[in-house]
């Protein structure tokens, strides 16, 4: 063999990359899964259809577990050959506390919606869209290129508009998938043309290299960088329903069936953050003083609009549960802009806080969505006088909702809850942010007031109503799923044993994710 032809044989094995199988694990179980879902559908009878959403649990629980061996180390795959660093799938400690969070949220959301599948959503779209979304999902946190970064927010993003309008020959479930995929596909465009501006200032698109050529952009291109960071931030603004684009979420929350909402509550947000905290940590380190004022306005604007909103609800509203719970996510996400927004002024490691609250905040509102789901099979319009008296309908409950109620209010017992409170407002002083830790309190106490009065709600005397002679007596009182009980006892005892030791998730806010 010639020296030439040695050459360029050794030049075309070099390209020839070994997959980390283990590291792509969790999102290609659950696209394996969902394939099998929608094949599956093909060929069983309607009355063997309950059997795809156990198929659909197991596929979770099997991507769950394949998060085992991710635990420790860092895992990378689909690197430049020209630049092993630069790579396009990376598994740190961050993808793998946000891949964990996102497919426990979907799981949960899977108990919640079993019978649902059974009465009211077709079985078959419902549990392929649910697990492709929770795909898309679990990919975005190990992304580490803006091309993967999009179209892991995508997959994530476009099964739930559908999702949402997945109510047939319901009014509210279809404006709320229009309103939603409309908005949607904006900041999508938006972001797309941002990113489109930053490859033109850089020649790149993976993280790691756009970190060290952003600080060094020729001046005639500094202005197209700069353009394209501020666009890249905005679509995922919207993502994580930062004001003020989040008009989206309370008619979205309320139109959806209600697994739907407490999915898109927290996975949804849980996407939006960690594509957020790429690409300003990761990504845009160099443009801190871009994007850390603007981010800490939107903390502000975001936090004080969403605890108002919630503020002002009636009780005798219907669906008035559902849209505080709307406006509480809405509350909380500014919460959650504190950290990444401190990061600007201070070092990275501030995301920390973001993922400590995140993981509190998950386990709680997946959980107070839960019972809702719960009170909404006897009480369909939802209203916040429909939990009176409910301690004494079904105590446990009622105890659980009152738990998880003040886990986000920061209120004892809910000790995780006022510990991430804690966390995040201690972000803020330390990056000399002190204006945006007084907003921040003034919010906090705010907020107590919409979260006690639900929480007092739940203890008082039942209001006396008159029955049918006709009606049997349970039918006032339906039967409770077992999976619907099991994702209220699962997150009470996980926000339970985090109160009891919370060290278990703040102390992500004080070690190395990247």
């Amino acid at each position: 063999m010639t020296p030439d032809v040695t050459t360029a044989a050794a030049g075309t094995a070099s390209l020839v990359q070994s997959v980390d199988w283990v590291a792509i694990a969790p999102p290609l179980i659950a696209a394996a899964v969902a394939l099998v879902v929608l094949l599956a559908d093909l060929f069983l009878p309607p009355s063997r259809k309950p059997l795809l959403g156990w198929i659909t649990i197991a596929g979770l629980v099997a991507a769950l577990a394949s998060l085992a061996p991710l635990r420790t180390g860092s895992r990378s795959t689909f690197c430049l050959t020209a630049n092993p660093d630069a790579c396009s799938y990376t598994v740190d400690q961050f993808a793998f506390v946000i891949q964990a969070l996102v497919l426990g949220g979907a799981l949960l959301t899977a108990l919640l919606s079993v019978r649902d599948t059974k009465e009211k959503l077709p079985a078959g779209e419902f549990w392929f869209l649910l697990l492709s979304s929770a795909a898309g999902a679990a990919l975005l946190p190990a992304a580490r290129d803006l091309a993967t970064l999009a179209v892991a927010l995508e997959v994530a993003s476009l099964p739930a508009f559908a999702l949402v309008g997945l109510k047939r020959g319901d009014r509210l479930s279809s404006e709320a998938a229009l309103k939603f995929f409309l908005s949607s596909v904006t900041a999508t465009a938006v972001m797309l043309l941002g990113v489109s501006f930053v490859y033109a200032a850089t020649g790149t698109l993976h993280l790691t290299e756009l970190a060290t050529k952003l600080a060094t952009v020729p001046g005639q291109l500094d202005t197209v960088a700069k353009t394209g960071v501020v666009l890249t931030l905005v679509g995922f603004a919207f993502k994580t329903a930062a004001a003020p684009f989040h008009f989206w979420v309370p008619d979205t929350y309320v139109g959806a069936p209600l697994p739907v909402a407490a999915y898109l509550s927290v996975v949804g947000k849980a996407v939006g953050f960690s594509g957020l905290i790429l690409v300003t940590v990761v990504a845009f380190p160099s443009y801190a003083d871009v994007w850390g004022p603007a981010l800490a306005v939107l903390a502000a604007l975001t936090m004080t609009i969403g605890n108002a909103a919630a503020l002002r609800q009636s009780a005798t509203r219907a669906h008035s549960a559902v849209r505080l719970l709307a406006w509480s996510s809405v509350g909380q996400a500014g919460y959650l802009l504190v950290p990444i927004a401190a990061a600007a002024y201070s070092s990275g490691s501030q995301v920390g806080a973001t993922v400590a609250y995140a993981l509190m905040y998950a386990v709680v509102n997946l959980g107070a969505f839960a019972v809702a789901a719960l009170v909404a099979r006897g009480k369909p319009l939802n209203r916040l006088t429909d939990y009176r008296g409910l301690y004494a309908e079904r105590p446990l409950a009622a105890l659980a909702l009152a738990f998880f109620l003040l886990c986000l209010a920061g209120l004892p017992p809910g000790i995780i809850g006022l510990f991430a409170k804690v966390t995040v407002f201690s972000a803020a002083v330390n990056a000399g942010l002190g204006w945006l830790a007084v907003v921040m309190a003034v919010n906090v106490v705010v907020a107590l007031y919409y979260y006690l009065r639900w929480t007092a709600i739940l203890f008082r005397s039942p209001e006396a109503a008159e029955q049918p002679s006709d009606q049997p007596a349970e039918a006032a009182r339906p039967r409770v799923p077992a999976p619907l009980t099991v994702a209220i006892a699962l997150t009470a005892l996980v926000g339970v044993v985090l109160s009891g030791v919370p060290q278990l998730a703040l102390h992500f806010a004080s070690v190395t994710l990247f």
